[in-house]
């Protein structure tokens, strides 16, 4: 579900495919901490805190460094179906608006995740003419740098999953 949107709001999705099942693939995006990981190193992005384990309603709070800025960023888990999707929005953060949707679905014998993501930059219609068509640039390169890592930690070759997880916990 998700909420209406006001005018202005820009929507992107991103798909990956990855030679996993869900349940293979699923545990990896249950830590926060594997956020930095899939996080490109400019945005020098670190996890702060968490609620609680993930699920619905647990905030987690980061910092980073957006366009050379430092800043906090806070996140509620609005949605969560284990295995299957959850929906993320930004409390607090560099946007008016963050709505991020991901979903894990078995496709082809493996995953495919897809990401929607709506957002609104600040400052109505002067932020929009100013940095609209930068924030958007920026928001690809974000998305292809987790699909290049994400690709790296769930290879096409043969590797099981206990393999894939003390990869993921070693870096």
């Amino acid at each position: 579900m998700k909420p209406p949107f006001p005018a202005g709001t820009q929507r992107v999705q991103f798909e990956t495919w990855l030679p996993y099942p869900p349940d293979e693939v699923w545990p990896f995006f249950c830590d926060p901490k594997n956020l930095e990981r899939i996080t490109p190193p400019w945005l020098n992005f670190q996890v702060v805190d968490s609620s609680g384990p993930l699920g619905a309603d647990t905030t987690i709070d980061y910092k980073l460094r957006f366009r050379g800025i430092p800043m906090k960023w806070r996140t509620l888990l609005l949605e969560w179906e284990p295995g299957k999707r959850f929906v993320d929005t930004s409390l607090k953060g560099a946007f008016k608006i963050w709505h991020h949707e991901h979903r894990f679905e078995a496709v082809d014998g493996g995953t495919r995740m897809t990401d929607t993501v709506h957002y609104l930059v600040p400052f109505g219609w002067l932020g929009r003419t100013f940095s609209g068509w930068m924030v958007a640039r920026d928001v690809r390169a974000i998305f292809a740098y987790r699909e290049k890592v994400i690709r790296e930690i769930f290879p096409a070759q043969t590797a099981s999953a206990d393999e894939r997880s003390s990869a993921a916990l070693s870096t």
